[in-house]
């Protein structure tokens, strides 16, 4: 009894509501420095653009040159294969060398990655189809604003108002045909249901297994520890694997950790998965699915250790602010008792703690006490089950297979498939069969009833039939998160048909469109693609500027996808990662993790992370500025 009145004295403690300028100074003063910076650089009006150089006017030359001899190149009969890639990046001399190759990749980019009808609208057309995305844009950042449909609801609500709005558009003369199904990327849906089946499994078919192994690692009793074990975890695991998987398998982890200290807050917790995830998955070239692509859409190659080493130092500074940022913004919470941010310091690096922080403490190990009391000892010698082993068999399999470059949409859903005959097995020939035995009032078992044929005979009771996965656990995968990407795709694809994106990328743009990368123009060209990322998400922009700009550098890719990446912080709806994260804490009964929550803090981590990583990979990259291929590096 005392263990639970110590525990609820140390988690009613609520902290004090923010003011409006303690919870939106930081994102105001951020994006006020930022257009600031700009004006300074650039000039109010862009008068302090610098003319392009001679080099640069070469490279354009030599750009225009190279598209219009592809353009004169006989097409080929495999063409019609196109729409699945441009197939091998190094031909050789027999196979057409360079030539062939850029035939190839200009023919699936002019007409396979983004197809141009924007020139098919009528200007009713287009605004009625913007009006309609932001409209819905709206519903999707702040779905509690209006009726309780939820974000699945919306999104899908949406794609289907606006293939209909399409076809309405296509019937009166206001617009094309729309290709619906063309604009869905069936890849994401592949890897979220493969990734959900996974994850499923690795925390269902045994408990104490690896999954609650993995949920003890970031246990622990002091706030900010737990919250810097979380940020550890989910950015080495989106560097390494991808940040949708990460934040799928380990958002339920979060929320039940902070159940089990019954804190207050859980926003910190949430936050500190969902940026890091973020952040952590722009260190490689497989951290999630923009940086998939460009290497993919690339004119020249970019191999993984080159990718990896300049992007180090801008992730390892954009992780340290933010995890600063984190402590600061959040310390009332991460350090419960502390008088300040010195302090704070005080405890992280000096091992203080607060009256509040001890009871915590021994509240914890109270806890654990009392859940071992009256348990018979078992000699803990470190050996795991059989299934366990098992288990970690598959994990293993399954990054190796993404390590050698395997499709990951196949290997995710293999991993599943496997863990799902696994434990059927198991359930059948290992776990004790359900006892259906029922009791009188006194607790006494009844005999099994007896039934009996026309005849009077006694029918002979057949053996039960074991629940199969189909009735249990597949009932559990989160077919409305597959169907909130599905609405979204709709919404974007139909957007981006409208040319409104790319007429927004070049007015903003203005004379830096064709110095992107170079001088003061990357710090607005960041800031460009960081609004578009969050407007018309990361990977329809990925691809824009794949068509927009075909011979566009290895650095130039680097600060596309540095940008892109770090944008998901910016807003709820800038990164797939952020919408797992609200989805899969929602599921569970936590609905801290909105809109209106997340912004105060993600605009100002994001904007300052973005700026001082994307100064960094200026000034410090070994990437070439120039395209071998195109020949522009003599």
């Amino acid at each position: 009894m005392d263990i639970e009145k110590n525990t609820l004295a140390v988690g009613a403690k609520k902290p004090a509501k923010m003011s409006f300028l303690r919870k939106w100074g930081p994102a105001l003063l951020a994006v006020a420095a930022v257009f600031a910076l700009n004006a300074s650089l650039l000039g109010p009006t862009g008068a302090k653009i610098p003319e392009l150089s001679q080099s640069q006017l070469n490279r354009r030359t030599l750009a225009e040159k190279r598209t219009a001899e592809v353009a004169a190149m006989a097409p080929s009969s495999d063409d019609r294969h196109l729409s699945r890639g441009y197939g091998e990046r190094n031909l050789s001399e027999q196979d057409g060398g360079v030539m062939e190759y850029t035939r190839r990749r200009h023919r699936y980019l002019g007409e396979y990655v983004h197809v141009d009808v924007s020139d098919q609208f009528s200007n009713f057309g287009k605004w009625s189809v913007s009006v309609i995305y932001f409209a819905f844009w709206v519903f999707l950042m702040f779905p509690n604003w209006f009726l309780p449909i939820g974000r699945p609801g919306i999104a899908l609500g949406g794609g289907l108002s606006m293939v209909v709005w399409r076809f309405l558009l296509q019937k009166t003369g206001n617009g094309p045909f729309f290709d619906a199904e063309g604009v869905i990327i069936m890849e994401p849906l592949f890897l979220l249901f493969g990734l959900m089946l996974t994850t499923i499994y690795l925390e269902k078919m045994e408990r104490g297994g690896l999954f609650d192994k993995l949920r003890d690692s970031l246990d622990d009793p002091v706030n900010w520890k737990r919250s810097a074990k979380i940020m550890a975890m989910s950015t080495i695991g989106s560097a390494a694997v991808m940040n949708d998987s990460v934040v799928l398998i380990f958002s339920g982890v979060v929320v039940d950790l902070c159940v089990r200290h019954k804190v207050a807050n859980s926003l910190p917790y949430l936050l500190s998965l969902a940026t890091t995830a973020n952040i952590g998955s722009a260190l490689t070239l497989t951290g999630n699915p923009q940086n998939i692509l460009i290497v993919s859409l690339a004119y020249d190659d970019i191999r993984w250790m080159e990718f990896a080493g300049n992007m180090a130092l801008p992730v390892f500074a954009a992780t340290l602010i933010n995890a600063i940022m984190m402590f600061i913004y959040y310390g009332s919470e991460l350090f419960p008792g502390s008088s300040g941010l010195a302090e704070n310091i005080g405890i992280m690096f000096l091992g203080n703690r607060t009256p509040e922080m001890l009871a915590q403490e021994h509240a914890y190990y109270a806890r654990h006490a009392a859940a071992t009391e009256g348990q018979p000892v078992v000699e803990e010698n470190g050996a795991w089950s059989l299934w366990s082993r098992l288990q970690v068999l598959v994990v293993v399999a399954f990054l190796v297979c993404f390590a050698l470059g395997f499709d990951v949409c196949v290997v995710s859903i293999c991993a599943g498939a496997v863990l799902m005959v696994m434990a059927a097995y198991k359930r059948q020939h290992y776990d004790p069969r359900p006892d259906n035995t029922q009791y009188d009032a006194e607790g006494n078992p009844l005999p099994p009833k007896k039934t009996y044929d026309m005849d009077g005979n006694e029918i002979e009771p057949e053996e039960e039939e074991l629940v199969t996965e189909s009735e249990t656990t597949l009932t559990e995968v989160d077919y409305g998160l597959l169907m909130l990407f599905i609405g979204q795709f709709l919404l974007i694809g139909s957007f981006d048909d409208t040319g409104v994106p790319q007429a927004f990328f070049t007015m903003s743009m203005g004379k830096c469109a064709e110095q992107m990368t170079q001088g003061a123009c990357v710090y607005w060209f960041v800031m460009v693609i960081t609004i578009l990322s969050n407007i018309a998400s990361n990977v329809p922009v990925v691809q824009m500027l794949a068509a927009t700009f075909p011979y566009a550098t290895p650095y130039d890719w680097l600060q596309v996808s540095f940008s892109a990446t770090i944008a998901g912080n910016l807003t709820m709806l800038g990164s797939a990662a952020n919408m797992i994260v609200a989805f899969q804490a929602a599921k569970v009964g936590d609905r801290t993790f909105t809109s209106e929550r997340h912004a105060p803090f993600g605009m100002p981590s994001c904007l300052l992370c973005l700026y001082a990583g994307t100064f960094l990979l200026a000034t410090f990259h070994f990437a070439p500025e120039c395209s071998e291929r195109l020949g522009d590096c003599e």
